[in-house]
C-alpha cells in the first residue's frame, strides 16, 4: 500500500448539481476509494466539519464520513467512514439548529429523529453499525440525506425558506451551464 499523505477537496456549495443527485452504491474498494475516503476526512476537519459526504466534493458515490464530537474533546479525532449506509431504526423527535459546509453562513431549526440505528460499510469494506443519540444521531442524518439529494434547507418550512431565497439565489448564481458551482462563498 502506497504512503500518500490526503488532499484537501473543494466544497460545492448550493446549486451544484451533484449536491442534488441520489449517490451510487460503492462496488468496489479500490485505491482510488481509499484515497478519496481518506481526502473525504482530512477535508471535513480542514473546513471545520462534523461530517462530510461525498457529494459535497463533487463525487456521486454513496460514502459519508462524520466525527461529530471532535471539536468538543479537545481536538480529538475519531472519524467514521460509512458507505453505502442505511438507516435500520428511528426513534423519537427532536429540532435544533443546523448548518452545512455547502449551504455556508445559514442555520435553521431542522426536526430529526433523536435516535438512530444505521448499518453500511467501514474504509475496509466490513460492516459495522452504530446506534446514535443527539449531535450523532443528527449528523448521521445529516450526512445520509446527502446521498439522497436532499439538503437541510428542504427540511425547514417553506415559510423560513423564503426568507433564505435571496441567499440561496446567490449561492445558486454561482453554478456554471453543466450545473458546476464555480466559486465557493467564504465561510
Amino acid at each position: 500500500m502506497k504512503n500518500r499523505k490526503p488532499n484537501s477537496l473543494r466544497i460545492r456549495i448550493y446549486g451544484d448539481k451533484t449536491l442534488r443527485k441520489i449517490a451510487k452504491p460503492v462496488t468496489e474498494f479500490t485505491e482510488d476509494i481509499k484515497d478519496f475516503i481518506s481526502d473525504l476526512v482530512y477535508t471535513m476537519y480542514e473546513k471545520d466539519g462534523v461530517g462530510l459526504a461525498a457529494p459535497q466534493v463533487g463525487r456521486s458515490l454513496r460514502i459519508f464520513v462524520v466525527d461529530p464530537f471532535w471539536f468538543k474533546e479537545e481536538g480529538k479525532k475519531n472519524p467514521l467512514v460509512l458507505v453505502n449506509p442505511e438507516f435500520k431504526e428511528f426513534k423519537g423527535e427532536i429540532e435544533s439548529d443546523e448548518g452545512c459546509l455547502s449551504i455556508p453562513n445559514i442555520f435553521e431549526p431542522v426536526k430529526r429523529a433523536e435516535m438512530v440505528v444505521i448499518e453500511g460499510l467501514n474504509e475496509k469494506g466490513k460492516t459495522v453499525r452504530y446506534e446514535a443519540e443527539d449531535l450523532f444521531s443528527r449528523a448521521l442524518q445529516h450526512e445520509n440525506d446527502h446521498l439522497d439529494g436532499i439538503l437541510f434547507v428542504d427540511k425547514i418550512p417553506k415559510l423560513k425558506r423564503m426568507f433564505l431565497k435571496k441567499k440561496l439565489h446567490d449561492m445558486e448564481i454561482r453554478t456554471d451551464k453543466n450545473g458546476v458551482n464555480i466559486g465557493e462563498l467564504p465561510l
